[in-house]
């Protein structure tokens, strides 16, 4: 039997198929297995796939092999997570565009995939002021030192002094790449890159050898928004890539900072911009901040002071129906699926929704069981 992982990388090497495609084509047929034998009328059902996109599916799903690509991907690419592992992060699974695909290097820490460590992300322009620096190197130390994971780009800049202070600090770092996991940009960052190896985690949706290209890096930048549960903009022109960021942030439901400037600064119009539109400040009483951030509940923060009994809300019918459907061991989608007598699609959003709640856990070959 194929593993759904195969599909997720098959489906993804079609073109016109993006990762917000993807997610519908998992939700409406249940499983990417499944949607890989749909024929090009069912397909058509789903939203998005217009002619031409149908097209592409027909010529190309017919040359492609799941099980032999990902054979062959996983020889080439020795590191990587599909949606459909468990190990992949939960807090990008939530978005609506997760990467099919998510390759990394370096020392993973299972704490930060299943979203029971604190992470947070700090961006900002290319050529800081020298107040942005300061800044950004002390919230990066006081954050590390408190426990929590820092993420950013490693691009020039605050991103470079964001990895560098949490690192000083004895705390973890996770850089996303808009190159391949095993291409340095920019290059004079070679020396931070092996650091990160060593203390953190490189990550990108680009498969490896994939060089630099200016479209990959305001991509990425949903990446850094998904897997922080706040996004900090330390110093961002009016044009700045880190307001992308703070765009998909929002878009995510993720919290965001921003330190305020003086009026005439240059570097500090794109945070007066946010704090404008609803951002929080950046204020000089540390402590203050990380209270807020440490407020954020954490997945399984508010399991561990509720009893059992409270745990579990009323459900829709719908909610309740599959929730019913399941059992303490692990059990095939297929099997839920032909136990509630609902349609595959409504049983997937279902599924992940009980999943984000924290009632049930998916295992690895599309199989789920109660948390």
């Amino acid at each position: 039997m194929v593993e759904e992982g195969a599909y997720w990388l098959a489906w993804a090497q079609i073109s016109g198929i993006g990762p917000v495609l993807l997610r519908r084509l998992q939700q409406h047929f249940g499983t990417l297995a499944t949607a890989w034998k749909a024929t090009k009328v069912q397909l058509g059902e789903v939203e998005g796939f217009g002619f031409q996109t149908l097209e592409k599916v027909v010529q190309q799903r017919s040359r492609l092999h799941p099980e032999q690509l990902f054979t062959k991907h996983q020889q080439e690419n020795s590191h990587f997570w599909t949606p459909a592992d468990a190990d992949y992060p939960r807090l990008l699974l939530e978005t609506p565009s997760p990467p099919p695909i998510l390759y990394y290097r370096g020392e993973v820490e299972l704490q930060e995939n299943l979203g029971q460590k604190p992470m947070v992300g700090i961006v900002g322009t290319r050529q800081p002021s020298e107040y942005g620096i300061r800044w950004t190197r002390q919230i990066s130390t006081a954050l590390a030192k408190n426990g929590f994971t820092v993420v950013s780009g490693m691009a020039e800049g605050i991103d470079t002094e964001s990895h560098i202070a949490a690192m000083k600090a004895g705390g973890r770092t996770i850089a996303v790449l808009g190159t391949g996991v095993d291409v340095i940009y920019p290059h004079k960052n070679r020396d931070l890159y092996k650091q990160i190896l060593t203390a953190g985690l490189v990550v990108s949706e680009y498969p490896t050898k994939t060089p630099p290209d200016r479209k990959h890096f305001p991509r990425r930048n949903r990446i850094i928004a998904g897997l922080s549960r706040a996004i900090l903009v330390m110093e961002a022109p009016l044009k700045s890539g880190a307001l992308i960021t703070a765009t998909y942030a929002n878009e995510f439901g993720r919290d965001v900072y921003a330190l305020p400037g003086r009026l005439d600064d240059h570097p500090s119009q794109g945070c007066l911009k946010l704090l404008s539109q609803g951002a929080s400040f950046i204020l000089k009483e540390l402590d203050e901040l990380l209270t807020m951030l440490g407020a954020i509940p954490q997945i399984d923060a508010v399991e561990a002071s509720i009893a059992p009994e409270q745990l579990m809300p009323t459900l829709s019918p719908e909610l309740q129906t599959v929730m019913d459907a399941i059992a303490s061991d692990a059990l095939p989608f297929d099997f839920i699926v032909q136990q509630t007598g609902m349609a595959a699609g409504s049983v997937s959003g279902a599924l992940l929704q009980l999943e984000l709640m924290g009632f049930v856990s998916q295992l690895p070959g599309m199989r789920y069981q109660k948390s």
